[in-house]
């Protein structure tokens, strides 16, 4: 009896590949862990006081929010897994660019995206006071805190959410790869629910999927979320810059904006690099795996 990989996490979503209507029901799940979480916080709150809903209270809501819809997409691939072949969540389709390339063009290629981003949220109006508190929470806080939240919990959870759920399932649906990028940047965008967050988290999401699509890997797509949510964390940490509301306040109007284009060139190279991925099949470097009957896996 073969049990070639059944106890990996990422390994029990296979069969499952959510289409539009899927997408929803995650999302409806998700809510119903965010009300969760917040409930657990407020009994926290009553019980240890408004310093550790403060502290911890990201801590503890947070992962919740993720466990509901991690739940309902394991059963559905559980039932799907027997008759149904699906796609792994994660694979190394690199050559011939070669993954330590990879990992090192998406991260440089990830902040310098962030940069000339910058640009564009600067046109919103300025944040109101409420969520500006909340961001400062999220990364001036417990840096150990900010750190296990911001730049391990979410790239974890919501690249399996984003890229390996939402964008594989389209992909493995066979919609058009393009189509299929925007619709899971923009539910990526979505979930972030202020447009401070949204507009960069968009931009970030085609940049995410596009190298999901190319490469099939998902860790590649956390690292990148993680060295975009880093960068963030140490930004906030540094008195001169945590309070700007954009690059443009620390620096002179002409400098600002030629480094925008330089990063925004750099972005479309590091685009063009991984294009010279070897494209395997039409949906995308995600790898099939056949059905559990198929594989004898039973």
């Amino acid at each position: 009896m073969k049990q070639r990989g059944n106890y990996k996490f990422l390994q029990k979503f296979s069969w499952y590949t959510p289409g539009i209507g899927g997408m929803f029901a995650l999302l409806a799940w998700m809510l119903l862990g965010a009300a969760i979480g917040a409930i657990l916080t407020l009994i926290v709150g009553s019980a240890l006081g408004q310093d550790a809903v403060v502290k911890y209270g990201t801590l503890i809501s947070y992962p919740v929010m993720f466990v509901p819809p991690m739940l309902w997409a394991a059963v559905k691939s559980s039932t799907a897994a027997m008759n149904t072949s699906g796609y792994k969540l994660d694979s190394n389709n690199f050559s011939p660019v070669g993954g330590a390339v990879c990992a090192l063009l998406a991260a440089a290629g990830t902040i310098a995206m962030g940069f000339w981003a910058d640009a564009l949220t600067s046109l919103l109006p300025p944040m109101p006071d409420s969520i500006a508190e909340v961001m400062a929470n999220l990364t001036q806080g417990n840096v150990w805190i900010n750190l296990l939240c911001v730049s391990i919990m979410a790239p974890l959870c919501e690249e399996w959410l984003c890229r390996g759920m939402i964008l594989r399932g389209l992909l493995a649906r066979r919609m058009a790869p393009a189509l299929a990028i925007l619709i899971s940047a923009l539910f990526f965008a979505v979930i972030h629910f202020n447009p401070w967050q949204a507009v960069p988290a968009f931009l970030l999401g085609c940049m995410f999927g596009y190298v999901y699509y190319k490469t099939g890997s998902l860790k590649l797509t956390m690292l990148m979320h993680c060295v975009n949510n880093t960068f963030a964390v140490i930004i906030g940490r540094v008195d001169e810059w945590k309070d700007i509301n954009s690059w443009q306040d620390v620096m002179p109007t002409a400098p600002y904006y030629i480094l925008v284009a330089a990063c925004f060139l750099f972005t479309l190279l590091v685009v063009l690099a991984f294009s010279k991925v070897r494209q395997l099949r039409p949906e995308g470097n995600i790898d099939p795996v056949p059905s559990l009957f198929e594989s004898n896996e039973i």
